[in-house]
């Protein structure tokens, strides 16, 4: 390869990479300013600025987005879509922030970790029943990974389905337009006639998605059986968080 040929790649490659700035400046722009409608000047302004020069590592580093639905631990019928961004810390740990929805003007609605089956039995009995299988939810196609590759998502997928879930929900959106309240201790789905189908329906409309194909390409995923301590509200009694006065130590 000739000095003329390395000079034409060497502009080509820069070209691509202005053009590659450029758009996720321009994102952050769009951005800015669809959030910041109706805010003061001041404040869209400084907003615009802390998005263009401030660098966000752990958020850059959330590689993966997944759409699934949680219930609140003590109520089968109060089931929410969750969108969540995560990034895998560990070997035996993903984190995950959880939104409302995949929007610049998303409510940031909970967390959530994602550990293997290998670490879930090594914890505490009590800490196990803070946490949720996710077979289910991979096998029945209610979790996905919107835009991923139907190969890629089933190879991901294949992992997942033997993980274990600690969630939980900062703002109830499903009752209240504001983050009233205590975290809230959330659980997966186990088997089928519990999912919220009007919910699966509209998720499934809006983001382009089949329920009913992901959970036939999914087949093949061999089914864990579920470690012991997990999903504890099938046993008729379950866990939640409420708010307790105390004295304060000094």
């Amino acid at each position: 390869m000739g000095p003329t040929q390395l000079k034409s790649m060497g502009l080509g490659f820069a070209a691509g990479l202005g053009v590659a700035v450029s758009a996720a400046v321009g994102r952050k722009v769009v951005t800015a300013a669809k959030v910041g409608q109706g805010h003061p000047l001041k404040h869209r302004a400084l907003d615009l600025a802390s998005g263009l020069i401030q660098p966000k590592y752990p958020l850059e580093a959330m590689s993966t987005y997944l759409n699934g639905l949680h219930m609140y631990a003590d109520e089968m019928g109060r089931q929410v879509e969750a969108s969540h961004f995560c990034i895998h810390l560990r070997h035996d740990l993903h984190q995950c922030v959880i939104f409302d929805r995949n929007a610049p003007d998303a409510r940031l609605i909970g967390i959530e970790y994602i550990t293997t089956e290998e670490r879930f039995l090594s914890l505490p009995e009590d800490e196990k029943r803070l946490w949720h299988s996710h077979h289910y939810e991979v096998k029945s196609g209610v979790l996905a990974a919107p835009g991923v590759p139907e190969l890629a998502e089933h190879a991901y997928f294949m992992d997942l389905v033997t993980t274990y879930g600690k969630t939980f929900h900062t703002w109830q959106y499903d009752r209240d337009d504001f983050p009233y309240g205590i975290p809230q201790l959330m659980m997966g789905l186990t088997g089928d006639g519990q999912a919220d189908q009007e919910l699966i329906r509209q998720r499934d409309s809006r983001l382009g998605l089949s329920t009913a194909h992901q959970r036939a390409s999914r087949a093949d995923i061999p089914t864990p059986e579920v470690a012991p301590g997990a999903n504890p509200w099938e046993s008729g009694r379950t866990f939640q968080t409420r708010l307790e006065e105390m004295d304060f130590k000094r």
